[in-house]
């Protein structure tokens, strides 16, 4: 009995701040009784502090399990968006079975730190297809950039712009991007009537949308599979994440993830 009463005790008290939580759980106890529980729970948690670390961590653990369900949920929902968006440029090997997306912004470091690990990634695989969402979010030039990178596809030379931008150090500004834009070999006059198209908006307040619905809230961040990573990744972590999206794919019997 005193056993049940305190495993009892302690599930109630621990999400309520230990032995100061009301026992309430079950009307078969009297003042007394409840009195006696609180006791038996605090001299426990005294002798034995390394059950509230272990109840930590288990609910954390359980947390995170719960929030990794909701993204995969989201991406699942919202794989068309992710994977076959036609106003998303696309890179890598285009008909390779396996969807790298990245969102990024060409003000974050990060992004550019990771893009040679990306592209060291794909090139040594060699079947990883790149879906590139413009994800405008860390200073108005962003989106100015992001503009112009996909006006940049009217004129075929998207990739052009995109790795210029992507190598560019320092912060950007109208005069730097349309410099950029010129070196990439574009028609600067019609960039500039391109980048007022309304599509073009459309698509960047898509993926500030999508990545809303996907709880993604900085730059860099992917989805590889049914999981969406932030942050910057090397060679290695593209490899191993691919390989972990292949898994779900075959598990799944999906051709294409």
């Amino acid at each position: 009995m005193i056993e049940r009463l305190l495993f009892l005790a302690v599930a109630i008290a621990l999400p309520l701040g230990l032995a100061a939580a009301p026992v309430q759980a079950d009307s078969r106890f009297d003042e007394k009784q409840k009195q006696e529980i609180r006791k038996i729970v605090r001299d426990y948690l005294i002798r034995n502090p390394e059950v509230i670390v272990e109840a930590l961590q288990e609910m954390r653990r359980r947390d995170e399990a719960a929030k990794l369900a909701v993204t995969k949920k989201a991406v699942e929902e919202s794989r068309d968006a992710l994977l076959r968006n036609a106003a998303d440029p696309v890179g890598g090997n285009r008909q390779g079975s396996t969807t790298v997306v990245e969102f990024f912004d060409y003000n974050c470091g990060w992004c550019k730190r990771a893009y040679p690990h990306m592209l060291a990634a794909v090139k040594a695989d060699g079947n990883i297809r790149i879906v590139f969402k413009e994800y405008p979010i860390l200073a108005p030039s962003s989106r100015l950039a992001a503009r112009a990178a996909l006006a940049a596809a009217k004129q075929g030379k998207y990739r052009e712009m995109h790795d210029r931008l992507m190598r560019h150090r320092g912060a950007l500004d109208e005069a730097k991007i349309m410099a950029i834009a010129a070196r990439a070999g574009l028609d600067i006059a019609k960039l500039k009537a391109d980048m007022g198209a309304r599509e073009i908006a459309a698509a960047i307040e898509a993926n500030l949308a999508l990545a809303g619905r996907l709880g993604i809230r900085g730059t860099p961040a992917f989805v590889i599979g049914s999981k969406v990573i932030p942050g910057m990744m090397r060679a290695g972590d593209y490899t191993a994440e691919i390989a972990r999206a292949r898994k779900e794919c075959a598990e799944r019997k999906a051709t294409v993830c």
